[in-house]
């Protein structure tokens, strides 16, 4: 690295004073709901997201959008530097929360030790990193520092598995020198390691038959995947990090008719590629009382388990003398269960760092809360690391 980073003193003091306009920001993005599957919401939402970029960091060199079909749709916005380097930031503007959901929504209290602490759909997963994200450009701009080219990526369907995000993430990321990803932190600490998910769909195929009048003749689905998912379970093995979880399950047509046909929608999560071929294995071998029932499973593998790589290393290494400097407390970095579009980058052997976003808790559930205090903190990080890429990432 040869470019001068800004003053860490000045960006920390910048994202002090701007602070309230920071969360004001993330206000904004959380009143516009945005569930994976409300198509209308999330077109609204990734304009209203694209406004604030724009109203923020001015218009951008260069932008896209990727219809996403079934999904919604992926926005990249390239703001040129004025060094070499390249970086992506990127975040999702959806959220696990349908529409309607913000209605009923309280506001927690102060936490036990009485830090304040805003909650919201999407607040915390993670529309609190979109906002962080762009003002850590403007902040970083405003000191004056050299920068490295900056592309945003804003997905709309990271919750339901990147379906038509994940070819414009990895096209990007072999672009880039480096690649945040604005997922929350795991309670302050980056995230360099993440399961990997499978999304399997399985399908139970019987005989329909009268319930009352002639239930020999028939085959129950419903029962066949009974018997499957119970053995489904035995196949996790939580010390090797792997997890089964039979999520969703629907099946039959009246309830006086042996079920023809069942589904199940199988959430699994793996630590390793070894594993991943054993649950494909084992899941494969599984067998159900009643022969003429036949159980088909679509090995759907949705993003591939993420670990700390060669790549990897030398950029939470500057992200840890970044957060030394502005004089907060050693940057740690961590293991989680959850999955992200740094997979998909950290599989392809490149340099990214997960987590860079919101500090508080509560993902995916009811009375998820950030904790305001956190957000200069958290955009000044950012807006330092941007500095030290200036120019292309050595290690």
């Amino acid at each position: 690295m040869t470019a001068s980073p800004a003053p860490t003193a000045t960006l920390t003091t910048r994202a002090q004073d701007a602070s309230s306009r920071i969360v004001d920001d993330i206000l904004t993005l959380v009143r516009h709901e945005t569930g994976s599957y409300d198509l209308p919401a999330l077109a609204t939402g990734l304009d209203l997201l694209r406004e604030l970029t724009v109203e923020r960091l001015g218009r951008p060199d260069h932008e896209q959008r990727h219809p996403g079909g079934e999904c919604g749709d992926t926005l990249t916005l390239t703001y040129a530097g004025s060094d070499a380097g390249h970086v992506a930031l990127i975040g999702h503007y959806d959220t696990v929360w349908p529409t309607g959901t913000l209605a009923g929504w309280e506001q927690p209290g102060a936490s036990e030790d009485g830090r304040a602490r805003l909650s919201g759909p999407g607040i915390f997963d993670m529309k609190t990193g979109l906002a962080q994200g762009i003002w850590a450009l403007k902040l970083a701009r405003e000191s004056g520092a050299p920068l490295p080219t900056v592309t945003f990526l804003f997905n709309g369907d990271e919750e339901i598995g990147s379906l038509s995000s994940r070819p414009v993430i990895e096209e990007l990321a072999r672009k880039v020198d480096a690649t945040l990803v604005l997922e929350p932190s795991a309670h302050g600490a980056v995230k360099t390691a993440r399961k990997g998910t499978g999304i399997f769909q399985v399908t139970a195929t019987g005989v329909e038959s009268h319930a009352g009048l002639a239930p020999q003749d028939g085959a129950s689905a419903i029962t066949a995947l009974s018997e499957f998912v119970v053995a489904a379970a035995d196949v996790a093995a939580p010390e090797r990090g792997t997890t089964i979880n039979t999520g969703l399950i629907k099946g039959g047509s009246a309830i006086n008719v042996v079920a023809g046909q069942a589904t199940a929608g199988v959430d699994i999560r793996v630590s390793s590629a070894a594993e991943q071929d054993r649950v494909d294995a084992e899941l494969d071998a599984i067998k159900v009382s009643d022969p003429r029932v036949r159980i088909d499973i679509d090995h759907a593998w949705n993003r591939p388990p993420m670990t700390l790589n060669a790549a990897s290393a030398p950029l939470l290494d500057l992200a840890r003398e970044v957060a030394r400097e502005q004089g907060g407390a050693p940057l740690r970095d961590t293991a989680v269960g959850g999955a992200s579009d740094a997979n998909f980058v950290a599989a392809l052997g490149l340099p990214v760092l997960c987590g860079m976003g919101a500090v508080g808790d509560g993902a995916h559930a009811q009375g998820e809360f950030i904790y305001p205090d956190t957000v200069p903190g958290q955009t000044a990080l950012v807006a330092g690391l941007l500095g030290r890429l200036a120019e292309p990432l050595r290690g």
